[in-house]
């Protein structure tokens, strides 16, 4: 398949039934149907971000009461990811609201905790914003698996979402990151009032990295109070499966996970998603600073005869 944006909406709009089906069997030619990855995320870094992200409670631009903290300890990361392991976690994620981090002591301490995240076993991955080739190549040499930058939107609708860093600015940071030797993590947002053309758009976007992202997170927006996005409109479900099947298909290797807003979905829904082809999701009550459905994620699993991946990361 040529990798045009058209061919993209080709998928995309497929008869649905032919689309899942497709996307399910891609999805066990490459991977094990009845496992999924558990990835626990901690917010490390709360509030005050100087981005203006529609979306982002832990913006300073707007007023949605979302707690604000310095930079955690390495002592209270350690016991975080320790208890993540405990409860299944092989991926220990961490958040910190920066445009990008600052060669200063936090940063070192920033490496002092992926070291110890990589010392339990697991892998471990940070989101901290805009780097520059020498701190990706300081993350490398700590032992970093993965590092989150989502593309978020289309090129088209980005500007829309964001004014404060351009396209352009995140390519650069993921190009950073494949020079230093790390996986890349980047997905996008849907719900944000951006049109099915946009939503394809972003999936070419991903899927034309070279090469495509190891892990693609799939976010359904959580329209916080006090954002410019409070009162999007909810997305149709089956634009989220489309979005989905269609990153199945389109990276075939990657791990696609479902990530934000599974608070709001039923159990038959998130199951669905995982027939079409998700096989990743983040455990835990929190993300960030918006709720998560992870207290019931083994229980769901189990009701599905699957189970979490027990991979630990060895490198």
């Amino acid at each position: 398949m040529s990798l045009t944006r058209q061919a993209v909406g080709e998928v995309y709009r497929l008869p649905f039934p032919e689309l899942i089906y497709r996307a399910a069997t891609v999805h066990r030619e490459h991977h094990n149907p009845l496992q999924v990855q558990m990835c626990q995320l901690e917010n490390i870094k709360s509030g005050r971000c100087p981005e203006d992200c529609k979306y982002c409670p832990q913006s300073a631009h707007y007023d949605t009461g979302a707690e604000e903290y310095g930079l955690e300890t390495v002592e209270e990361v350690a016991a975080a990811a320790r208890e993540a392991r405990e409860g299944g976690a092989s991926r220990f994620c961490l958040g910190a609201a920066w445009r990008g981090p600052r060669q200063d002591g936090d940063f070192d301490r920033v490496l002092e905790m992926v070291r110890t995240i990589r010392s339990l076993g697991m892998e471990a991955c940070v989101t901290l914003g805009l780097l520059d080739q020498e701190q990706a190549d300081r993350l490398a040499e700590a032992g970093l698996t993965a590092y989150n930058h989502n593309l978020d939107t289309s090129p088209e609708f980005y500007g829309n979402i964001i004014t404060t860093r351009q396209f352009e600015d995140r390519l650069r940071t993921i190009e950073a990151v494949r020079r230093a030797g790390i996986t890349v993590c980047s997905g996008g947002i849907i719900g944000m009032g951006e049109s099915q053309e946009d939503r394809i758009g972003l999936l070419h976007a991903l899927a034309s990295l070279d090469p495509p992202p190891e892990s693609v997170p799939i976010n359904l927006l959580v329209a916080v109070k006090g954002t410019p996005l409070e009162h999007a409109e909810p997305v149709d479900p089956l634009e989220l499966l489309r979005c989905i099947a269609t990153a199945r298909i389109l990276m075939p290797v990657s791990r696609v996970r479902l990530s934000a807003g599974r608070q709001g979905m039923s159990r038959e829904l998130q199951a669905f998603c995982f027939l079409a082809g998700a096989n990743s999701i983040f455990t835990g009550d929190k993300l960030l600073t918006t709720p998560n459905p992870g207290s019931g994620d083994r229980e769901l699993l189990a009701a599905l005869g699957m189970e979490g991946e027990e991979k630990v990361a060895t490198g």
